[in-house]
């Protein structure tokens, strides 16, 4: 790991510029804005949630709760801004807090961070949860703009289903 808070790779960005864009990130998705997510997502995004007992394994071999790519993120999306999303509509209100942000690695072309998160969920009829974990966030440039190429959810929970549902977005 570099030292300070400045990282090589990745058009140096630093701790800072990263907290930056998982809080606009996780300010987009609490105000439900799905179509400016997906502008920060890379053209070849995916979205993973492993399983508890494999937070490290691969898609391709391993039953994932969530693993989509991007075209089945933009799917999603679409879904989720339906009113026939009975699961979401009216949409879940959702409060999403970020700490620890750490960069892992960086090369010239991504750089790895992982932050912990809580998200607090709150459904109509007084239903809702709070999701507990940490993410683990893929970072590319685009343009000189940062960009999500991979967004790995670890969730802290032992038991998923009694969560319910996870018909939003983590």
């Amino acid at each position: 790991m570099a030292s300070a808070q400045t990282y090589a790779g990745a058009a140096a960005v630093t701790r800072s510029e990263v907290e930056d864009f998982l809080y606009e990130e996780a300010a987009l998705l609490d105000a439900w804005n799905l179509d400016g997510w997906l502008e920060i997502l890379s053209d070849d995004a995916r979205y993973l949630v492993p399983p508890n007992e494999a937070p490290d394994a691969d898609p391709d071999d391993t039953l994932f709760i969530i693993a989509d790519d991007i075209h089945r993120i933009r799917s999603r999306v679409k879904r989720l801004k339906s009113p026939d999303a009975h699961a979401e509509y009216p949409p879940s209100r959702t409060r999403r807090l970020i700490t620890n942000v750490r960069i892992l690695d960086s090369s010239d072309s991504h750089l790895t961070a992982t932050s912990n998160f809580s998200v607090h969920r709150f459904r109509r009829g007084g239903r809702g949860g709070v999701y507990v974990g940490r993410y683990i966030h893929r970072l590319v440039r685009d343009s000189g703009v940062l960009k999500i190429a991979e967004r790995r959810v670890i969730l802290d929970a032992e038991e998923l289903g009694a969560l319910g549902a996870v018909s939003f977005i983590l």
